[in-house]
Parts: C-alpha cells; structure tokens; sequence
C-alpha cells in the first residue's frame, strides 16, 4: 500500500525513483544476507550513492573541465572587470561574450552538485517514512502497529517491517543519535549506546573524507584562481566548515545519512583522483603532440635553412643585388638607358 497518493505537483518525482534505487539494491542484497540485515539496508544507502554518481560522472568530468577552463580564463577576466568595473551591464555582455567565445558554461559546473540535492532530500524523507510515529509538524504521528501496515512509496508494508527490525547490536539504521519520544517505539531494538557507536566514528570519518576532498580540490587550482577574494573565502568554507557540519550534524541525521555522506565522499575521492589524473594524461599528451610537430617542421640539425625561389627573387633581393636565375648566372643588369660600367681589369 503507498503512504501518499500521487499528484504532478507533488516531490514524489524525487521520492519515488529513490525508493526504487535503494529498493532494487536491497532486494539484491537481502537476497543472500537476509530480509532484516542491517547491512543488507546500509549496503542498499550505498549504493543508491553510488549508482547515482555513476549516472552524473560525464557532467562531473564536464564540471572538472569548466572549473579549470575558468581558471585558465582568470586573467581575461580581471582585464574585463578592470576595464568595465563601473559598468555593470557591459561588464555582464562582455564576460557573455568571453564565455561563448571558448565554448564555456558555468551551469556545467553546478550540475553535478544541484542534481544530488533531490537525492539527499528524497532519501531523508523516505527514511523518515519508514517511522511515522513521530508526532509534530509534518508527522502522521501513527501508532507503531498501524506504521508496520502501510507501506513506503515502493516498499511494502513487510519491507517497512524488515526496516524497522533491522539494527546493528540495537542501532536500527532509521535512528540517530538524539532520538527520543514515541518515535523509539516502532524500532523492535534500540540502544542509544550501539547508536552513538555506530554513529560516531562513520560521522568522523565522513567529516575526514569531506576534508581530504577538499584539500584535493583547492590543490589543484591555479594561482590566480586561489587569489581571487571570492575563491578564497570558498576554500576556507569547503575546508573547514563543510567537513566541522558533517561532524556537528551528525548526531541529529539518522544512520543511514551519515552512510549516505560518508559514501559520497569516498566515490568523491576517487573518482577526483581519476579524473584527474586522466586530464593530467590528456595534457601531457597534447604537449607531447606540439612538440613532435615542432620537431618534424625543424631543419635537421647543421642544415641550413632553405630559401625558397619567391624570396631569392623577392624585390629587397633584386634591388640588393643578390637575385639568381634559375641556371645560377648572374641576373644584375644595367637600368635601361644606362651605360654599361666598365670593369678594371
């Protein structure tokens, strides 16, 4: 049975393809570690993370090639906002302009990171639809008999329940760690202390993770770029503050969330390494290419540069005197009207 009933207007357009991701990998997971296994459901989290990235990896690399083709451009850049500092509008139809000129789209650069928003957003609320016997704003506040009868999006009313009873050492997935109330009983175990356990140290190490990426990620950008006021305040924000929220959230986000994080931040980390090491390759390779055509228009080593017919009887050659016929004879001739000099002898 569906929780809500469907409209066009509605969010189900994120919750339910959500559901079916996460759902899909935990019928393949169960399938061997069983229906109530804690980390048949947490692998399923995962790999909602992952199947997602992967489906965003080319605008990713898109994202990668627009943030370093914008740090090549910096220069432009400050040329066009020196030039046009006073005047907004041209400085806007200028910087258009530059943009079109190298192919260069800044959307590309957000894609990746607005398209996982609606993931995040879906997955939360669908977590929260697991257990609605919460009561407050936007709570059914069920009771925990009549929650174990419904059903979430794609999920049935058994799947609800499997959820529920699956926990690690009693820290069920759909916990966190400040949980109190009524809410704590539809879980079949609960231990705020397997909580925290659990919790924590996955909640640390995404905030790790969260560090690494962005450390990775400023290393990587040009001096210019690193100079540029704005820039800088967004590094020192993706540095310390991203990673310090992860660890001070954490304790309000059921488990599943800080799954969630940590396992973006780890596909994070290594699909950063291989991308870009692959446009390190890919630069390196086209250096290679301009050097061996360099190499292969070069006159052989002692060779003398060969002059060609056009410029041996070019007119600064002819009125030099230097000028050749094609049999090698001398082609210096009186102007018409012109005695002929006589030689010494």
């Amino acid at each position: 049975m569906i929780l809500l009933s469907f409209d066009p207007f509605s969010l189900d357009y994120f919750y339910y393809p959500v559901s079916a991701i996460m759902w899909l990998w935990y019928k393949a997971f169960a399938s061997f570690l069983g229906p109530t296994n804690f980390f048949a459901w947490t692998l399923s989290v995962m790999f909602l993370v992952f199947t997602l990235r992967a489906i965003l990896y080319s605008p990713f690399v898109r994202q990668i090639r627009t943030t370093r083709q914008m740090q090549e451009l910096q220069p432009q850049i400050k040329a066009l906002q020196k030039k046009y500092g006073k005047d907004r509008q041209r400085l806007a139809l200028e910087m258009q302009k530059l943009q079109r000129e190298h192919g260069f789209n800044p959307v590309l650069g957000c894609l990746p990171m607005l398209a996982q928003i609606p993931v995040f957003l879906g997955l939360y609320h669908v977590l929260r639809c697991f257990n609605r016997t919460s009561t407050g704003i936007g709570q059914l506040g069920l009771s925990p008999e009549r929650n174990r009868e419904l059903g979430n999006y794609v999920f049935s009313a058994t799947d609800v329940a499997h959820f529920l009873d699956a926990n690690f050492f009693g820290a069920p997935l759909g916990a966190s760690m400040v949980q109190r109330g009524s809410s704590l009983e539809a879980f079949t175990h609960f231990s705020r202390l397997s909580v925290v356990a659990v919790g924590v140290p996955v909640m640390i190490l995404a905030g790790v993770a969260t560090y690494f990426n962005s450390r990775a990620s400023v290393a990587r950008q040009s001096p210019e770029a690193a100079a540029n006021p704005q820039t800088a305040m967004m590094n020192k924000l993706s540095l310390y503050v991203f990673p310090l929220g992860v660890v001070v959230g954490g304790p309000f986000l059921p488990l599943a969330i800080i799954f969630y994080w940590f396992s973006n931040n780890i596909w994070t980390f290594g699909q950063q390494h291989y991308v870009f090491g692959m446009l390190e390759k890919e630069e390196e390779e086209k250096k290679r290419e301009a050097i061996e055509r360099r190499a292969a228009n070069a006159p052989p080593p002692g060779a003398k540069p060969k002059r060609s017919a056009k410029s041996t009887n070019s007119p600064a050659a002819i009125g030099s005197g230097e000028a050749t016929t094609d049999n090698g004879s001398d082609s210096r001739a009186p102007r018409p009207g012109a005695k002929p000099k006589k030689r010494g002898r």
